[in-house]
Parts: C-alpha cells; structure tokens; sequence
C-alpha cells in the first residue's frame, strides 16, 4: 500500500513538473513573439549626434583683417575623391563663408542664408540667428548636416544645427576634422608679433594638413579688411600670390 502511494505521489509530482514545464515553454513562446514584433513595428528613431566633418575650414580675425581659409579634399570612405573643391565663398555685399560637411546641404544653408542677409541688410547677428532658428525648427533644414563660419567686416560667427551661434572671443574659430589642430596652431601664433592674419591661417592650415589625413595643403583663402571695401580671395594680388604657389599647394580658386 504504501509503494503504490509512493508511485502515485510521483506520479502526480512528474505530471505537475510537465505541466509546468509545458507553461514555462508556453510564456517564453508567447514573450519571444511579442518581442519579435515589437522590434519589426516600433517606428524607425534615427538619433542624430554630432559628426567631425572630414575637412578643415579656419576663420581668423587680426588687426582690422578677417582671413576664411579651407583645405579642398574630398574624402569618401578611405579613397580621396578631389583635391581641390571650392568649401569658402562670399556671400553678398561683404559676407563671406565657408563650410565643412555636405556639400549639397552647405548650399542650401548657403542660398537660405544669403535669403537672410538679404532681408536684414547690414545685421549679420540676425540674419545668422535667424537662420540657426529655422535650421534647428524647420522639418526639412534640421536634416541637413554642415557646420558654417560666417563673416563680415565686423563679426565672425560659426553657425551649427543645434541652433547655435557662436562668436569667438579670441577671434578664432576652426571647424571639421582638423579644426581643432589648425585651432590649437592659431591661437599659439596669435600673440606672435610681426605675424598677419594671413600668415597665421597658411601656417596653422599648413600644421593641420600635415596631422589630419582629411586635410590636404590645396588651400582656398577669402578675406575682408574692416578699413575698407570687402575683397574676394584679398583681391587681385593676393589671389595671384596663392595661384602662383605662395603657399604650399598653392591652387586656389574663385569662389563661385
């Protein structure tokens, strides 16, 4: 009698085992459908985060003169795909800028900036916080990815999708991969007496090309004297002395 109650004891434990067992299998069936299609359903959130754009654009202010000076590779992957493409242009009636990132998306922000200055002539300060607003707010502006540096005779600010607007109290600024060496450069000679603005941008441009892979020495310069009308490429002669090979890889070229 009592092996028989044994046996059914057992039984009865081994049944409930399976029944639990067979439920345990039940929920992580039901738990990895659940999850399956939650992952295949759950809208797609791309997280936008801060990139180090594969360029150098440097934008220095000595003196009463502002220098915007950018390497011009282009880099797609580990394959350097042109050496020479134009990343500074002017902008209006003495603005001038420069860009690191898309190309496509620095144009539009471009051709919207200049819609800006346009509608406050003579405010820099606003047409550049106007268009940080709508670049951050707008649907279609805040996909783009660039990073600007916008000058005139009296201001120069760096322009971000972030919405910022940022004015340099050293009168500095550098953007893309090797901004910050061709910043660390420039606020080293700075202080160097008998150094221009201009020979502060060759040279802390020269340091960056020779360090960041991304950068390479065919430079493009802009500039603007705040004693008197703005000039394209620091007029004729200065752009003579960059096509001539006064800087190394001298191959500058108009900005369109």
């Amino acid at each position: 009698m009592s092996a028989t109650f044994t046996c059914s004891r057992r039984a009865t434990f081994a049944a409930a085992s399976l029944r639990g067992n067979d439920e345990s299998i039940r929920k992580g069936r039901k738990m990895m459908r659940e999850n399956h299609h939650h992952h295949h359903h759950q809208p797609n959130r791309s997280i936008k985060t801060s990139s180090s754009h594969a360029t150098t654009v440097l934008g220095i202010r000595k003196d009463s003169k502002t220098v915007l000076i950018a390497d011009g590779q282009v880099t797609m992957g580990s394959e350097i795909i042109k050496h020479n493409v134009i990343k500074v242009r002017k902008l209006g009636d003495g603005v001038i800028s420069g860009f690191a990132g898309s190309t496509a998306d620095a144009f539009t922000l471009f051709e919207r900036l200049e819609q800006k200055i346009e509608e406050h002539p003579g405010q820099l300060t606003r047409a550049c916080v106007e268009l940080a607003k709508n670049w951050r707010t707008d649907k279609y502006l805040r996909r783009l990815e660039a990073t600007m540096i916008v000058a005139d005779k009296h201001h120069m600010f760096q322009i971000t999708g972030n919405g910022d607007v940022l004015e340099p109290s050293n009168g500095i600024i550098g953007i893309g991969s090797g901004g910050s060496y061709a910043l660390a450069a420039s606020k080293a000679l700075v202080d160097v007496e008998g150094l221009s603005a201009m020979d502060i941008a060759k040279k802390a441009m020269d340091i960056a090309a020779n360090t960041c892979v991304y950068t390479n020495d065919k430079f493009q310069i802009l500039t603007l004297d705040s004693d008197a009308s703005a000039e394209e490429e620091g007029g004729e002669k200065e752009k003579k002395e960059v096509d001539d090979g006064g800087e190394k890889g001298g191959e500058g070229k108009k900005a369109a």
